[in-house]
């Protein structure tokens, strides 16, 4: 009899754990990550493909795939650790210490954008909001032309300074939006303002730079590009990559009762002002990891969220996942286009910056959404 109960314990409980991730094999879900990975491994290829060191496809994509570095644990090392790179031919030298890491800084540039931008929409309960909408993103690029211009010997530093403006950005916009409390239309309105006065500021330093090379650095960075990064922008993101992902995933549900209203949600046992606060903290890690290694790459905070939530809906464990993967296939999609749009458009080796090309993507897509949806802007 004992073991009978046992029997049925265990199955009771293997019912309930796949009953509590269920979620994860929901087949629109399941299609947006299948998609995106495509659209990443597409793009990942396509960008090792092409570069100023002349050789073939197959002989880029061999380099790719080369068991001596794939399965070469001195190799990683080298690549996250910053250790002596091993021996290797020229070509898997060229693929994967110059061009490969530029798709792994996209990539994670992508989920770290896609991620904060869903954050912020759940934390204002609008999803017009992103790091743009909250001043994060001014925030990094007044810091990044102050050290530009006026600290111009701290430039080694640009990426430490960039997260700090946003991370400062934030906390003046939260403490705007602060009276007993904040609201979401009060964070969305202290966001604007302080974003308004900071661009501003971004816009009267550039009359004080007198070197046009300067300029030029500052344009690239408030932009947004990808343009020699590599495994150091690597390894600046990813630590914080990780940190900001996972509480991102573990404040799902956390995210799906803010969206209920303030009311529900203290009905329910939260203490929504410090849970809002500790969630945006995660939404300005994540943005402030991405601009410090790639500038202010407009768009993907705001665009991602929409095309995930109109596939798996508004739940936000499955939101958070989509966002994984759709956020990098965006940004790697993006920076084909930013880095080979010229070649095929013009006969030149010139690239722009990414930022341009999701802008030029996000445009249009938003003109979609507010010709299609009546209600655009409130989940």
């Amino acid at each position: 009899m004992s073991n009978r109960e046992s029997s049925v314990g265990e199955q009771s409980s293997r019912t309930r754990s796949q009953s509590r991730f269920a979620w994860l094999v929901d087949p629109k879900l399941l299609t947006v990550m299948a998609g995106s990975l495509a659209v990443v491994v597409t793009g990942g290829l396509i960008q090792v493909s092409f570069g100023s060191y002349s050789m073939t496809i197959t002989q880029a994509w061999q380099a790719v795939f080369d068991p001596n570095v794939l399965f070469n644990g001195e190799a990683w090392n080298a690549f996250l650790f910053g250790g002596a790179m091993p021996e290797m031919s020229t070509e898997s030298l060229i693929v994967w210490n110059i061009r490969l890491p530029r798709v792994f800084v996209a990539v994670l540039v992508g989920m770290n954008l896609a991620v904060s931008g869903a954050i912020f929409q759940a934390v204002t309960r609008n999803e017009l909001a992103s790091p743009f909408i909250l001043g994060v993103s001014s925030g990094a690029g007044l810091m990044i032309l102050l050290t530009l211009v006026v600290f111009s010997g701290m430039a080694a530093f640009l990426p430490l300074a960039a997260a700090l403006g946003g991370s400062v950005a934030f906390l003046v916009v939260y403490a705007i939006a602060w009276k007993n409390g904040t609201s979401p239309v009060r964070l969305v309105l202290a966001g604007v303002i302080v974003g308004t006065i900071f661009t501003s500021f971004q816009t009267a330093l550039f009359f004080f730079a007198d070197d046009i090379g300067v300029v030029q650095s500052a344009i690239a960075w408030t932009t947004g590009s990808l343009t020699g990064t590599d495994w150091e922008q690597v390894r600046m993101a990813l630590p914080w990559t990780v940190v900001a992902m996972g509480l991102a995933l573990v404040g799902s549900r956390q995210l799906n009762v803010l969206l209920l209203g303030e009311r529900t949600a203290n009905a329910l046992g939260m203490s929504v002002e410090k849970v809002r606060f500790a969630l945006s903290g995660v939404a300005v890690l994540a943005a402030a990891a991405s601009i410090a290694v790639a500038g202010i790459v407009g768009f993907v905070g705001l665009i991602v969220p929409h095309m995930v939530r109109n596939i798996v809906g508004s739940d936000y464990k499955q939101l958070v996942v989509g966002c994984l993967f759709a956020g990098p296939a965006l940004m790697v999609g993006a920076d084909v286009g930013a880095r080979l749009g010229m070649s095929v458009i013009l006969g030149t080796d010139a690239q722009i910056p990414v930022g341009i090309v999701t802008g030029l993507v996000g445009g249009p897509y938003f003109l979609y959404l507010m010709r299609r949806q009546d209600k655009l802007g409130e989940i």
